[in-house]
């Protein structure tokens, strides 16, 4: 299931994203770096079942269901659940007591990603490249 999202992917759209690294605690010489980067997302799905995101500064690996840990680019280090509801691959992040989700689906020919932390939501929009 996880296949459908193969591919690179290029930002076209940003909304509240700035006020959600805010609400992470990324500090603001960072968030405006973030929010005035265009990045690309690359997926990949080995054969043994791990999904690859690229995001060009570095690669995010796990299998579904399967808990793994990241440093995030703001340095916190988070532990993680990617899980498939409904056709979105859903990451649950926490660290420090706290906790976000992204959510990414396919909308039409688009791939969404969705960032909720308590009543913060940010999404960036991609359009896949040929």
């Amino acid at each position: 299931m996880a296949e459908k999202f193969v591919g690179t992917w290029k930002m076209v759209k940003s909304e509240n994203f700035d006020d959600y690294l805010k609400e992470l605690g990324v500090s603001f010489a960072i968030r405006q770096v973030a929010s005035k980067a265009k990045p690309s997302v690359t997926v990949s799905v080995d054969a043994d079942g791990t999904i690859t995101l690229n995001t060009g500064r570095k690669d995010i690996k796990f299998k579904l269901n399967e808990e793994f840990n990241e440093t995030t680019g703001d340095a916190r280090q988070t532990k993680n659940v990617v899980t498939l509801d409904n056709g979105r691959m859903v990451q649950r992040q926490t660290w420090d007591g706290k906790e976000t989700t992204i959510e990414r689906e396919l909308v039409s020919d688009k791939f969404v990603t969705t960032f909720k932390i308590g009543d913060v939501v940010a999404v960036r929009t991609f359009e896949k490249q040929a």
